[in-house]
C-alpha cells in the first residue's frame, strides 16, 4: 500500500485518515480474492449485456444458475439464523419472565357472576393452616369476613384467638390484649429483616392484593402453586430453591406446600391439591377485591334504569315529534 512521508500529512487527523483508508483497501482486496475463488470454482464470469438483449450461451446460463444459488444459499442462512435467534429470544423471555399460566375459568369471573362463599370459608382456611406462617394479609380485617364466609360470632371467637399488643395504658406502658374484630390479621415477621433472616433471604410478599398485583393474577396464583416440577434435563438449580417454570426465573425458594389430605375441611370437601388451590385463590380473590359483588350488583341497577329511561326518553321523543311530521299542510293560493 502506498504510504505519505510529506510533511502535510504528519498530523494526527491525517494519520487516522490514512489507516481507515488502508483498512478499506486491504477488505476490498480480500472480498476481491473471495468473489474471485466463488467465480473459479461455480465457472461464472460477468460481462455487460444491453438492455433488451437476451444471452443464450451455456456459459450466461451458467451465471445465471450460480447466482440464483449463492442467493439462495444467503437467505437460507439468513432465515435459519433468524429463526433460531427468534427460539432464543423465546426462550429467554420465558426463563426470565416465566411459563404463561392456563386460563381457568374461575365462577366469579362472569359479568353478573358472584363470589362462591364456601370456597372462601375453604380458602381461608388452607389459608390459616398453610400460607398463614410466612404469608401475611395485613390489608384484612377479621370483621370483613363477617357476612361473606363466617357469622359475626364466629369472627369474634376467631379474632379473640391472638394477642394483640395495645396502648400505652395509665402507666405510660404497652400491654397485651385479646384481638378485636376491628384488628387487622397478625403479621409472621416483625419486620422484612426477620422474614428474610428466617427463609434464606427470600421475603414472602403479602397477599392481601397478590391476585391485582401479579399479571392474570389468578391463573398465575393457581399455576404457581400447583406446577411444582423436577428440572428438566440441562437445568440445574441451586440448593435451598426449588423448580416452577411459573415463577420468572425457573427458581422459587418456596417449596410446594399444597399435598392431598394437607387440609381438614370443615364441610367435609375432598381435599385434593387442586380443591385447596382453587379454595385459596377464590379467598385471595376476594381479599384483593371485596367490593366486586356490590360493584356488579351497582352495575346492573345502573343499566337497568339507564334503560328505562332509554325507553321513556324514546316514547316521548315519538310522542312529542309524531303531529308535527304527519301533519299536512295544506296552500290554498286560490283564497
Amino acid at each position: 500500500f502506498a504510504t505519505f512521508s510529506s510533511p502535510d500529512f504528519e498530523g494526527g487527523g491525517c494519520r487516522d485518515h490514512i489507516a481507515q483508508e488502508q483498512s478499506g483497501m486491504a477488505g476490498r482486496f480480500v472480498a476481491a480474492r473471495i468473489l474471485g475463488s466463488f467465480r473459479l470454482q461455480h465457472n461464472i464470469t460477468y460481462q455487460s449485456v444491453p438492455p433488451g438483449l437476451v444471452v443464450g450461451n451455456k456459459q450466461d446460463a451458467g451465471e445465471t444458475v450460480g447466482a440464483k444459488s449463492l442467493r439462495a444459499l444467503l437467505l437460507l442462512g439468513a432465515g435459519v439464523s433468524s429463526v433460531f435467534g427468534f427460539s432464543g429470544l423465546v426462550l429467554a423471555d420465558e426463563a426470565e419472565h416465566g411459563l404463561p399460566p392456563p386460563s381457568y375459568p374461575w365462577p366469579h369471573s362472569g359479568i353478573l357472576s358472584s363470589y362462591d362463599h364456601a370456597s372462601i370459608r375453604r380458602g381461608h382456611q388452607v389459608y390459616q393452616q398453610v400460607c398463614a406462617a410466612c404469608h401475611s394479609i395485613s390489608f384484612v380485617a377479621f370483621r370483613d369476613l363477617a357476612g361473606v364466609a363466617y357469622t359475626e360470632d364466629e369472627v369474634k371467637t376467631m379474632a379473640a384467638e391472638i394477642e394483640v399488643e395495645d396502648g400505652p395504658n395509665d402507666e405510660g406502658e404497652m400491654y397485651l390484649r385479646p384481638g378485636k374484630p376491628s384488628d387487622y390479621f397478625p403479621k409472621p415477621y416483625p419486620n422484612e429483616q426477620a422474614a428474610r433472616f428466617v427463609n434464606g433471604g427470600a421475603y414472602p410478599p403479602d397477599l392481601s392484593l397478590i391476585t391485582k398485583a401479579r399479571h392474570d393474577g389468578q391463573n398465575y396464583v393457581y399455576a404457581l402453586i400447583t406446577g411444582y416440577r423436577e428440572p428438566p434435563a440441562g437445568v440445574s438449580v441451586r440448593e435451598g430453591l426449588y423448580y416452577n417454570p411459573y415463577f420468572p426465573g425457573g427458581a422459587i425458594a418456596m417449596p410446594k406446600m399444597l399435598n392431598d389430605g394437607g387440609v381438614e375441611y370443615e364441610d367435609g370437601t375432598p381435599a385434593t391439591e387442586s380443591q385447596m388451590a382453587k379454595d385459596v385463590v377464590a379467598f385471595l380473590s376476594w381479599a384483593a377485591e371485596p367490593e366486586m359483588e356490590e360493584r356488579k350488583l351497582m352495575g346492573f341497577k345502573f343499566l337497568l334504569a339507564f334503560s328505562l329511561a332509554f325507553l321513556q326518553v324514546c316514547y316521548y321523543k315519538r310522542w312529542k315529534w309524531a303531529p308535527i311530521k304527519s301533519r299536512r299542510i295544506v296552500v290554498d293560493v286560490v283564497n
